[in-house]
C-alpha cells in the first residue's frame, strides 16, 4: 500500500483538478483499511517534499479515531514515535503543526488507557528546549490536549506555571509568546479558589497584558482577543484572580466590558483616581509609554469613547477646578483632560463648548510652556472632533492659534500647526479674512523651521488651501514651487517631508482648479512617480492620494496617466502585509485536503488566522484601494483595461481583516460599477459584463450589511446601495430587492454583526443616536421607494414597525427626527399607499412639530405636508390639529427660517390637495406673509406653484392679497437661489393677472423697485 499511496499523495497535490479528484477517490477507498495508518506514518517521516508529509499528517488526523483501537501495539508504538520525531526533527513548521494535531487526537484515547506515559514528560522537555520550534509546538500541544485530557493536567499545573510564565515572557520569539497565551487560556476552566492557584494566575496577568498589547500593535487582533477572553473568564471567576493589575485592566474593562463599570458604579471613582494621575511627571529613565500620566490619559480616552455620558461631568469638574491651581501640572492636566475626552464625548461636549473653549484659549496664554502645549493639543482635538460647532467660534480661535505659532517652544508650535490644520479644513469662506496673514506666516515658517515643524506646517497649508479653494490662487504658485523642492529629496530622514509635500500639491491643485494647474502638473506627476521607487511606505501612500486628487481634477484627461499610475496602485494593493493562514488550521478551506472526510469532525481544530500587519503597509494599501475607485470614477470607460484586475483586488479587500481597507474597497466597488456602466453597450458581452459586475458588487454589499462588524463599513455599504438603486433603476435591482430589504430589516432590528454589543451588565437606558450607521440605513427606504413607487408598500409594511421603534423612548431626539425624515421621503416617493400608515404616523409628527429642536420641527413640517399630499381621506381628520401646530411655526417665536419654509411647504401641499378643507381666508394671509422662502429652496416649487394655481383660477380668497403676492414674486424672480422653472411659473401667473386685471395691476407693478419690476416683466412676457 505504501508505494501506491505515495503516488496518490503526489497526484492529490497536482494542480490538475481531474487528477486530484481521481486521487481523492482512491485515497478515500484506501483510508478504510487500518493498514493506511502505518503507510501514512511512513510517508510522514520519509517523503521528500513537505507538502506530501503534511498531507500524510492531515489524513492521519482525519482517520486515526476509527483505526486506533484496531492497531496492534507495535503499530501504535511506531506511530507515537514517528509523531514525536516529526514534531522535533522535521524542518517544516506546517508539518510539525499537523503532526501535533494528530498527537492531540491520539492522546484522547491513549493517555486515559495508560498507553502513552512518556508523552507529558516529553512535552515538558520540549517546552524548555533552546529551539523555538520545539517550545512552540509543545505549547500548542498543551493547548489542544486540554480539550481531550484536560483533567489529567490538574495535578501538573504547578509544574506548568513557571514554564508558561517563562514562555509568555520569551523575548526571542513572538510565536512562543502567542502559543503560551493560548495555552494559558486553555487552562482557565481548571482554576479553583485555592490561594496558590489564585497567585499563580495573578502572576500571569502582566505578561498576558503585554502579549495582548504587542498583538494589537501588530494588527493581530484575533490573537489579542484570546487575552480578552481570558480576562473575561477571570472577571467572571469567583476566585479573586486579578489582584491589582490596575491601569491596564481598567483600560481593558472600559473598552470591552463597559457595562461592568456602569453596573458596579465604578466610573466616577475610577476617574477620580485617573484625572489626578495626569499631573504625574514621568522620570527621565521611565518608559514614556508606561508613564502614569500617559496611561491615565489612555484610560480616560477609552472610557470617554465607551461611556461618554458618564465620563463628561466628572472630567469637566476636574478641569474647572484644576485650571485655577497654582501648580502648572494641574493646569496642564485640566486642558489635557478636555482634549482627551473630546473624541468620545463629542456629542455631549458640544453643549459645553463655550465654557471649555474659554479654559483652553486662556491656557494658550499661560506663562508655562507645558500648559500652552497641552492647550494647543486640546484645541487640535476640539477642531478635529467638535465639528461643525467649533467653526462658529473662529473669530476667537484663529487669532489665538496665530499667536501660538509665534511661541518660543517648538513643541507648542508643532501642536499649534496641528490645531490650525484641523480647524481650517472645513472653514470654507469664513477663512478668507485670515487667508493672507495665515499664508504669509506659514510660508515664512516653512522656510525657516526644522524638518519636523516643516511637516506639520505643510499639513496646515494644505488645510488652508482646501478651505479657501479658488481664493488660494494668488498663493498657489509660491507654495507649489516650495513643494517642488521637497519632492526631490531622497534621504531617509527627508522622505516624510517629501510625502507631506506630495499631499499638499494634490490639495492645492484641487483648490485652485484644473484650468490653473493642468499645464504645470507634469513635473509634479513625474516627481511623484519617481518617489514611488524609494522604499518608504508613507510616501507611496501619499502618492496614491496625490494621484486620486489629480484624477478628480483632470477627469477623463487623466487617462494618459493610467498606464503609469495603475501599476503603482496594483503594486501596493498586492503587497505582502504579513497575513498568513496555516495550512493545517484551514485545510478544509484553502488547500483542498477536505475531500477526505474526518472520522470525528468534532476533533477538527477551529480555523485560526495568524495575522501580522505593518501599519504603514495597511495605510498604503488603503490609499491604493481608494485610488482604484477614483481612477475608475473619473476616467470611466477609459478604465476598462484595468477593470478585471481592479475588481479582483476590491473583492479581496472587501473581506480584509482591517476595517480601513474594507471601507475603501466598499467605496471603490461603487466607482468600478460606475465605470463599467459607462462602457457603451455595443456588444452583448458588454451588457453581460455590466450585469456580472452589478451582481458581484450587490452581493458583497448585502453580505457586508449583515456580516461586517464595523459600523462605518456597513454604513458605506448602505449609502452605496442607495446610490446604486437610484442610478440603476428598478429593472436592474429587482432580482436583489428582497435580499436588500431583508438586510435592511436586520439593521433596523439592530441584529447585524456590527450592532452586537456585549451585554454582561444591566443596561441603564442610555441610547445615543447612531449617526454613522442608522442615518445611512434609514436612507435606504426612500431609495427603494423612489424606484418602486407604490410597489414598495409590501416591503415597507415589514420595515415600518422596526423603524418606528426608533421614535420611542428612550431613543434620543436625533432618532425621532431620523424616523420623521424617512417617513416624509417614503410618503413623497411611495404615494397613495402611505394612507394606510397615517394613523400611526400622525401622533408622532404632531408631537415633533412642537419639538424644542429646530431640525425636528423642520422635518416634521415637511413630513406632515407629504402625508397630507399623499394620505388622501385618511389625513383629513387631522387637518385641524395640523393647522394649529403649523400656526406656531409662523409666529415670531420661531427663529429658524428653514422651519418656517417647511411649514409654508406643508400649507401649500394641503391647499393643493384639499383646498375646500382649509379656511383660506385665515390661512393665506399668514402663509403669504412668511414669504419669500429664505433658506430651504427645495420647498419653492410646491409653495409658489400653489399660489400660482390659486391666481390662475382667480380664487376669490387670493385676489385681495395680490399686492403682497406681487411683492413676493418680485423678490423671487431676482433671487439667484431660485430655479428658472419656478420663475417661469411665476411669470405665467403674473401675465394672467395683467391680462385679466390689467388696470388694477399697473399701480401694484409701478410700486416695485425698477430692477424687480423689469425682472418680473421679463418673465411675464415669456410664452
Amino acid at each position: 500500500m505504501a508505494q501506491s499511496l505515495e503516488l496518490l499523495l503526489i497526484q492529490f497535490l497536482m494542480p490538475d483538478n481531474d487528477a486530484r479528484r481521481q486521487a481523492e477517490e482512491q485515497i478515500r477507498r484506501l483510508a478504510r483499511d487500518p493498514q493506511v495508518v502505518p503507510a501514512l506514518v511512513h510517508h510522514l517521516r520519509t517523503a521528500k517534499t513537505p507538502n506530501v508529509r503534511q498531507l500524510a499528517a492531515v489524513l492521519l488526523r482525519k482517520k486515526i479515531t476509527s483505526h486506533w483501537p484496531k492497531l496492534p501495539l507495535d503499530s501504535k508504538a511506531s506511530l507515537k514515535q514517528a509523531l514525536i520525531d516529526s514534531i522535533t526533527l522535521d524542518h517544516s513548521h506546517p508539518v510539525r503543526r499537523a503532526s501535533a494535531n494528530v498527537v492531540s487526537i491520539i492522546a484522547k484515547y491513549a493517555i486515559p488507557a495508560g498507553e502513552w506515559p512518556e508523552l507529558l514528560p516529553f512535552l515538558f522537555q520540549c517546552s524548555q528546549s533552546p529551539q523555538e520550534d520545539h517550545r512552540e509546538v509543545a505549547l500548542i500541544l498543551f493547548s489542544s490536549l486540554t480539550e481531550t485530557i484536560g483533567a489529567t493536567f490538574q495535578s501538573h499545573l504547578h509544574n506548568l506555571q513557571p514554564i508558561l510564565l517563562k514562555c509568555l515572557q520569551d523575548e526571542s520569539s513572538s510565536r512562543v509568546r502567542i502559543a503560551a497565551l493560548k495555552a494559558v487560556g486553555s487552562f482557565i476552566e481548571y482554576v479553583n479558589d485555592g490561594g496558590d492557584i489564585v497567585k499563580m494566575f495573578r502572576d500571569f496577568v502582566p505578561s498576558i497584558l503585554n502579549v495582548s498589547r504587542q498583538c494589537l500593535a501588530n494588527g493581530e487582533e484575533d490573537v489579542a482577543s484570546i487575552a480578552f477572553e481570558i480576562f473575561d473568564e477571570l472577571i467572571e471567576s469567583p476566585a479573586p484572580l486579578l489582584g491589582d493589575s490596575a491601569i491596564q485592566i481598567i483600560s481593558w474593562l472600559a473598552k470591552f466590558k463597559a457595562s461592568f463599570l456602569k453596573k458596579h458604579k465604578l466610573v466616577v471613582p475610577i476617574l477620580q483616581v485617573m484625572c489626578p494621575l495626569l499631573t504625574e511627571t514621568a522620570n527621565e529613565d521611565e518608559d514614556s509609554d508606561l508613564a502614569a500620566d500617559r496611561s491615565a490619559a489612555e484610560v480616560i480616552d477609552t472610557m470617554a469613547i465607551n461611556l461618554p455620558r458618564h465620563v463628561l461631568a466628572p472630567v469637566l469638574e476636574f478641569a474647572s477646578v484644576s485650571f485655577h491651581h497654582i501648580n502648572p501640572k494641574y493646569r496642564e492636566a485640566a486642558v489635557t483632560s478636555l482634549g482627551v475626552i473630546s473624541e468620545g464625548c463629542c456629542e455631549h461636549l458640544k453643549d459645553k463648548l463655550e465654557d471649555c473653549l474659554k479654559i483652553v484659549l486662556e491656557a494658550l496664554k499661560d506663562q508655562e510652556q507645558m500648559v500652552r502645549g497641552a492647550a494647543s493639543f486640546a484645541l487640535g482635538q476640539f477642531a478635529e472632533h467638535l465639528q461643525p460647532e467649533i467653526l462658529s467660534h473662529y473669530a476667537n480661535v484663529l487669532p489665538c492659534i496665530l499667536n501660538a505659532l509665534e511661541d518660543p517652544s517648538d513643541e507648542v508650535k508643532e501642536k499649534s500647526y496641528y490645531a490650525l490644520a484641523a480647524f481650517c479644513e472645513d472653514m470654507g469662506e469664513d477663512i478668507l479674512p485670515y487667508l493672507d496673514p495665515l499664508i504669509c506666516k506659514l510660508v515664512m515658517s516653512l522656510q525657516s523651521s526644522p524638518r519636523n515643524l516643516q511637516e506639520t506646517c505643510m499639513s496646515a497649508i494644505g488645510s488652508v488651501a482646501a478651505a479657501a479653494e479658488q481664493a488660494f490662487t494668488p498663493y498657489a504658485e509660491k507654495v507649489l514651487e516650495m513643494m517642488k523642492g521637497f519632492m526631490v529629496l531622497t534621504s531617509d530622514e527627508d522622505l516624510c517631508a517629501r510625502a507631506r509635500a506630495t499631499e499638499v500639491v494634490g490639495i492645492v491643485a484641487m483648490a485652485v482648479g484644473r484650468a490653473r494647474v493642468e499645464a504645470i502638473l507634469p513635473p509634479f506627476i513625474e516627481a511623484a512617480i519617481s518617489g514611488f521607487g524609494l522604499d518608504y511606505s508613507e510616501l507611496r501612500e501619499y502618492t496614491h492620494g496625490f494621484f486620486s486628487n489629480v484624477a478628480e481634477i483632470l477627469g477623463d484627461s487623466f487617462t494618459q496617466y493610467l498606464p503609469h499610475a495603475v501599476p503603482l496602485v496594483f503594486s501596493s494593493c498586492n503587497l505582502d502585509d504579513g497575513s498568513a493562514v496555516d495550512i493545517d488550521d484551514a485545510d478544509n478551506v484553502d488547500n483542498g485536503f477536505g475531500g477526505v472526510s474526518s472520522d470525528d469532525d468534532v476533533n477538527d481544530e477551529p480555523r485560526v488566522r495568524n495575522i501580522s500587519v505593518r501599519t504603514g503597509v495597511l495605510d498604503e494599501k488603503a490609499a491604493a484601494t481608494q485610488a482604484i475607485g477614483f481612477f475608475a470614477l473619473h476616467t470611466k470607460s477609459a478604465y476598462a483595461p484595468y477593470l478585471e484586475e481592479s475588481l479582483k483586488i476590491l473583492i479581496r479587500h472587501s473581506g480584509y481583516f482591517h476595517e480601513d481597507l474594507r471601507l475603501q474597497a466598499v467605496i471603490s466597488l461603487k466607482h468600478i460599477l460606475t465605470a463599467v456602466r459607462a462602457i457603451p453597450p455595443t456588444h452583448a458581452d458588454v451588457q453581460e459584463k455590466q450585469k456580472d459586475v452589478l451582481d458581484t458588487v450587490l452581493n458583497i454589499y448585502i453580505k457586508t450589511m449583515t456580516e461586517d462588524d464595523d459600523k462605518e463599513v456597513v454604513a458605506q455599504a448602505c449609502m452605496s446601495v442607495a446610490d446604486i438603486v437610484k442610478d440603476c433603476g428598478f429593472a436592474a435591482i429587482e432580482p436583489y430587492i428582497l435580499r436588500l430589504a431583508e438586510a435592511t430589516l436586520v439593521l433596523l432590528r439592530q441584529e447585524s454583526s456590527c450592532q452586537q454589543v456585549e451585554s454582561d451588565g444591566e443596561d441603564d437606558g442610555d441610547i445615543d443616536h447612531d449617526e454613522v450607521l442608522m442615518d445611512a440605513v434609514s436612507d435606504l427606504l426612500p431609495a427603494f421607494a423612489k424606484v418602486m413607487g407604490s410597489y414598495f408598500d409590501p416591503i415597507f409594511a415589514k420595515l415600518f414597525d422596526p423603524l418606528m421603534k426608533f421614535a420611542k423612548s428612550p431613543h434620543p431626539p436625533q432618532d425621532k427626527t431620523m424616523v420623521v425624515a424617512t417617513l416624509a421621503e417614503v410618503a413623497q416617493e411611495m404615494g397613495a399607499p402611505i394612507s394606510a400608515y397615517v394613523d400611526k404616523i400622525m401622533p408622532l409628527v404632531l408631537k415633533e412639530l412642537a419639538s424644542s429642536d429646530a431640525t425636528n420641527r423642520r422635518n416634521a413640517a415637511f413630513c406632515v405636508g407629504e402625508i397630507c399630499k399623499n394620505g388622501g381621506a385618511a389625513a383629513l381628520k387631522y387637518y385641524g390639529d395640523i393647522l394649529r401646530s403649523l400656526h406656531n411655526l409662523f409666529s415670531n417665536s420661531e427663529s429658524d427660517d428653514a422651519v418656517r419654509d417647511n411649514a409654508a411647504g406643508a400649507i401649500a401641499r394641503m391647499i393643493m390637495v384639499q383646498p375646500q378643507s382649509i379656511p383660506l381666508n385665515q390661512v393665506l394671509p399668514v402663509f403669504i406673509k412668511a414669504l419669500p422662502l429664505k433658506e430651504d429652496h427645495e420647498e419653492s416649487m410646491p409653495v409658489y406653484s400653489c399660489i400660482c394655481s390659486l391666481l390662475l383660477s382667480s380664487h376669490p380668497q387670493i385676489l385681495p392679497l395680490v399686492p403682497g403676492v406681487i411683492h413676493v414674486f418680485a423678490q423671487v424672480v431676482v433671487s439667484p437661489d431660485e430655479s428658472d422653472e419656478v420663475k417661469t411659473n411665476i411669470g405665467k401667473a403674473v401675465s394672467h393677472l395683467i391680462s385679466v386685471y390689467g388696470q388694477q395691476m399697473q399701480p401694484i407693478l409701478s410700486a416695485l423697485p425698477p430692477a424687480h419690476a423689469n425682472a418680473l416683466a421679463t418673465f411675464a412676457s415669456r410664452r
